[in-house]
């Protein structure tokens, strides 16, 4: 039995960033989730209404890669109030030519903060306007952040327009933004207020009940929304949902039942599916992205478990590179 790597969230900080090389890992596990037998079950997930808390489990085998991960993923809203992240986690990196363990790696949610980031960015380089220079970002957290970071590293952007639920954590956000990016950062105090005149608007909230209208909809915006991960979750309402010109989803099968798609399926708005593609499928050439410059676009993302093999296979050779882990036997 060969050993295993332990890789703890210091690990795999020191050795795995927001990047563009973290973005091409995540765009290539798009383009094969089109093009080759990926093995991709549903998600496995778990509620726990008393406690405010979820757990997903989401797993692929990618072909080519060595290995393939299964993710456990929690979230338990709850826990700021405890003085703890919402969010943490841990991956398990098996090979896949035995299925033996070859590394644990307790990042703590950080490989998929870092995943869905990269999603975020790989999305934008395929259905925003090249010249995308501002963006509104709808939610104020660690994700908005990081979403705005991946952002940058593909499109020119130059100012940002911030608004949250809470006003005062708006507030505190777009000062520290501003401060950190250098870029001139707007707290919004309504969401209308938020999208106007915005290129492009990223939507990363856990909200029940959508916040982008079709009112707020204007030729060349593209839309990314990464909140909806679950059948109670909606941040784009349906009505605009059936009036955007392009619909791309990370997965349809899961944006079928976990997406915004969900919803407009539900209330009838969408009722046409044949104009509905996947991100790989347009990244593979397979299905049109952005056509025209005036063109509304959305691209609905749920996470999949093809982001979190390519994203734990990326860290993994990464930290073996740099020496990083501590190795143990089975």
């Amino acid at each position: 039995m060969s050993d295993i790597t332990l890789l703890s969230e210091a690990d795999l900080r020191a050795c795995v960033a927001l990047d563009l090389p973290s973005i091409e890992a995540i765009e290539q596990a798009f383009v094969l989730l089109a093009t080759a037998a990926v093995a991709m079950p549903p998600i496995l997930r778990l509620d726990i209404p008393e406690h405010n808390g979820e757990v997903d489990v989401k797993t692929a085998y990618l072909p080519g890669l060595e290995r393939f991960a299964i993710k456990v993923s929690p979230g338990f809203f709850d826990n700021p109030k405890l003085g703890l992240p919402s969010l943490n986690g841990m991956m398990m990196l098996l090979s896949a030519r035995t299925g033996l363990l070859d590394a644990l790696l307790l990042d703590n949610g950080y490989l998929t903060a870092v995943r869905t980031a990269a999603a975020g960015a790989v999305a934008a380089r395929a259905l925003s306007r090249v010249d995308s220079r501002s963006v509104a970002l709808i939610g104020a957290g660690e994700q908005a952040a990081l979403q705005l970071q991946a952002l940058r590293l593909v499109r020119p952007i130059e100012s940002v327009q911030v608004w949250a639920r809470d006003s005062a954590k708006a507030q505190d956000f777009s000062a520290e933004l501003a401060r950190d990016s250098g870029l001139t950062v707007t707290p919004c105090a309504s969401i209308d207020e938020a999208m106007t005149g915005v290129d492009i608007a990223i939507t990363c909230t856990p909200s029940r009940e959508p916040l982008i209208e079709a009112r707020h909809l204007h030729p060349g915006l593209h839309i990314t929304a990464m909140g909806s991960d679950a059948e109670h979750k909606n941040e784009i309402s349906p009505q605009a949902q059936a009036q955007v010109d392009r619909y791309v989803a990370d997965r349809l099968s899961q944006t079928r039942i976990l997406g915004e798609l969900h919803h407009a399926l539900a209330a009838g708005a969408i009722t046409d599916e044949s104009g509905l593609a996947e991100l790989g499928q347009v990244l593979a050439g397979q299905r049109p992205g952005r056509t025209s410059e005036a063109q509304v676009t959305l691209c609905d993302l749920t996470g999949t478990g093809a982001q979190d093999t390519a994203m734990a296979n990326l860290a993994f050779e990464r930290a073996r590179s740099a020496g990083k882990g501590f190795q143990f036997g089975s």
